[in-house]
């Protein structure tokens, strides 16, 4: 069987290359149950035994006749896509998060089905962890996280449920024949929908150019004015690991506190953060940031295969603010972000992250980012996650911290999810642009602690 390849998702394979990887994936961290020495090797004897359904045995052929489309695969190597690995005896926590950074480097190879998993034990204080990688052109976060929970349990029994890869995938409804006659009028309402759209974006994009070089404060979304920053160093193949976790309620109770949302105390303090860490580095950067903060267009019953998300793109705090004026900041700019997006339709939604995703591939193709203005500098995205704790073969979920894409010379993402009582942060970089993720992260952790102590009602 033979998929189209959307335009969002060709984008996601076309701009891809050794230093600037698309796809996204997650590490979930259990806690072993005593007693279960062979559990691992049961899970993975247990994944092996499946086999894939669609997307996950997807792949890509760009050059077939009638245009770039999905390929179903008959065949896999359950123990290339499936893989067991041990830490050595006395390793650390930063030793998984290196090792999964490893394991995250490289691309995907794409005549093989387009995912990989890694089932790691070994992991300090009677812990395993599973990596997964998978490529964004046939998911996304919010799918791909939904996936992951329903390979879960909700019991402590041992039980293994069909791991994501080989969870049945809904087929799409037969297409009902259509006169000639609808054909073409729908094609012709397409092509004035799409046409509206990029009048749409480029009226807004052109007004926003305008104003830049004449000097005026921009406000709104705000792709391709972001200035040079150290997170835009040109990308490498190495990357760096870190997670952090954050209490969810006290989060919630911030942001309530001062009237942002749970997105926006996480977007500053993220941004307090990389600040704090650049400062001690030597290379602080004496303007806002500017963060890509994807939006999912999915519906709580979208399983469909690929991307269905947009973006906005979010001025962050002065550099010198307060923790408080910063989150006072990133509330006005995602407000007005958000406004902005929002007076878009769907259809122009899509085709902005189609175009956005096109001129930023080509501005890392042909390194003209390097000389203009990157799409933005670094990526924050909030996953939505899950309230109710999580078992596999009778090992409890203790988090989940995704690992995402890093591509187009921006060499920072953090992407978040929330789980039972915390919030869960993966923190990607290029160690061209962050050589060392754990001390950001660990900025992070410091900006927040600052925030809760100013803000903690006694």
């Amino acid at each position: 069987m033979n998929a189209p390849i959307a335009p969002l998702d060709l984008g996601w394979l076309l701009m891809e290359s050794p230093g600037g990887t698309t796809h996204v994936g997650a590490m979930l961290l259990f806690k072993k149950p005593p007693g279960r020495a062979a559990m691992v090797r049961e899970i993975v004897e247990a994944y092996r035994s499946q086999q894939p359904q669609p997307p996950f045995n997807y792949v890509p052929d760009l050059l077939g006749p009638g245009g770039p489309h999905f390929l179903e695969s008959d065949s896999w190597d359950p123990h290339y896509h499936v893989q067991h690995l041990a830490l050595p005896a006395h390793s650390s926590y930063q030793d998984l998060l290196r090792l999964v950074a490893d394991l995250h480097e490289p691309m995907l190879d794409r005549h093989r089905p387009l995912f990989r998993c890694w089932l790691i034990d070994g992991v300090p204080g009677g812990r395993f962890a599973i990596y997964t990688k998978t490529h964004h052109s046939i998911i996304d976060g919010v799918s791909g996280l939904r996936r992951l929970y329903e390979g879960l349990t909700l019991s402590d029994e041992p039980a293994i449920p069909t791991p994501p890869f080989a969870m049945p995938h809904p087929p799409p409804e037969p297409a009902a024949s259509t006169p000639a006659l609808r054909r073409i009028s729908h094609a012709i309402h397409s092509a004035a929908t799409q046409l509206g759209a990029v009048n749409q974006i480029s009226i807004g994009a052109l007004r926003k150019a305008l104003s830049a070089v004449l000097g005026s404060h921009i406000e709104g979304s705000l792709p391709f004015v972001a200035g040079h920053a150290p997170t835009n160093a040109p990308p490498r193949q190495a990357r760096g690991f870190a997670t952090l976790s954050l209490p969810l309620h006290e989060m919630h109770r911030i942001g309530h506190q001062h009237g942002a949302t749970l997105n926006d105390v996480a977007a500053a303090v993220i941004d307090h953060g990389l600040h704090a860490y650049l400062r001690g580095t030597g290379q602080r950067f004496p303007h806002e940031f500017i963060a890509m903060c994807p939006v999912s267009l999915r519906g709580d019953d979208d399983r469909a295969a690929g991307t269905r998300v947009t973006a906005m793109f979010v001025r962050l705090g002065r550099p010198d603010a307060s923790m408080v004026d910063r989150l006072r900041q990133v509330v006005q700019s995602v407000a007005t972000a958000k406004d902005e997006l929002g007076a878009l339709s769907p259809d122009a939604a899509m085709t902005y992250a189609v175009a956005l995703i096109t001129l930023a591939g080509a501005g890392a193709t042909t390194h003209l980012d390097r000389v203009g203005h990157p799409a933005c500098n670094l990526v924050i995205s909030n996953v939505p996650g899950g309230n109710e704790i999580r078992y596999l073969n009778g090992a409890r979920l203790i988090g989940i911290f995704p690992v995402s894409a890093l591509a187009a010379s921006i060499g920072l993402n953090v992407t978040l999810t929330s789980y039972c009582d915390h919030m869960d942060f993966g923190f990607v970089a290029n160690t061209a642009a962050i050589s060392d993720v754990h001390a950001l992260a660990e900025c992070t952790r410091k900006a927040y602690a600052e925030f809760g102590a100013k803000t903690r009602v006694v």
